[in-house]
């Protein structure tokens, strides 16, 4: 019986007032380092909420063989999602509270919870985090919060929407490295190929469709050759 592969999705579509905004997405996919690639607008951010199942869809979306539409709980120990901004994210005061939230939902009995909230505090040597106030925290703060909230979590495979938009470089820098050291798989979300250089397999998303999938030299190079012609035009 062949594995059952991590991303399963099947004529994907998403409408808003009528207008398609994914239209018969199909993805199978296994790979470790997987990037979704394409300009504002192409679906890119609505794909990656499709894939953690946080909206209603039309088709099949199974993630490690749990239907993350139908299985919520199943969802959560399956797929997370890192988003853009951590404002978006973040709803408790405290780092320990917002650390505890997704491991309450999945059922964790509060002690074996303060455990793993404590140790994933100290993995990240942030063991002075627990009683800090979420909003004084600086942006890439709250980012690695978002991220160790996740990792609770210990998901098969982890959403990036837009990691770095917003950090400064060194922010930046530092959560490359942080999601280099990650043993799940990654989706990244990018409209800058430079982001998605050295990843597994690369999808070009164009207006809610499948552009191109592979390899990720000849989908960025097809992706930036595209993107330099609309530039050099007087519409995109």
């Amino acid at each position: 019986m062949p594995d059952t592969p991590l991303i399963d999705i099947a004529d994907l579509g998403y409408r808003i007032d009528g207008r398609a905004i994914l239209d018969g997405v199909s993805l199978t996919a296994s790979e470790r380092r997987i990037g979704i690639v394409g300009r504002n607008g192409s679906g890119k951010s609505t794909l990656g909420r499709a894939i953690c199942g946080l909206i209603p869809v039309t088709g099949r979306v199974r993630i490690a063989g749990i239907d993350v539409a139908r299985d919520r709980r199943g969802a959560l120990g399956a797929v997370g999602l890192l988003f853009q901004n951590p404002e978006h994210q973040i709803i408790f005061p405290t780092v320990a509270e917002e650390l505890d939230f997704g491991l309450g939902q999945m059922g964790w009995p509060k002690p074996d919870r303060a455990r793993a909230v404590a140790d994933m505090l100290a993995r990240f040597g942030r063991d002075d985090w627990a009683d800090r106030a979420t909003q004084d925290l600086s942006h890439g703060q709250k980012q690695l919060v978002c991220l160790m909230a996740i990792l609770l979590m210990a998901p098969r495979l982890i959403v990036l929407d837009e990691p770095f938009a917003g950090l400064d470089i060194p922010t930046a820098m530092q959560l490359s490295r942080v999601l280099d050291r990650l043993d799940c798989a990654l989706v990244q979300i990018s409209h800058a190929p430079a982001d998605l250089r050295g990843y597994d397999r690369v999808v070009w998303l164009e207006r809610g469709r499948v552009a191109e999938d592979g390899a990720p030299d000849r989908v960025l190079a097809a992706y930036e050759t595209r993107m330099r012609a609309l530039g050099a035009g007087d519409a995109a």
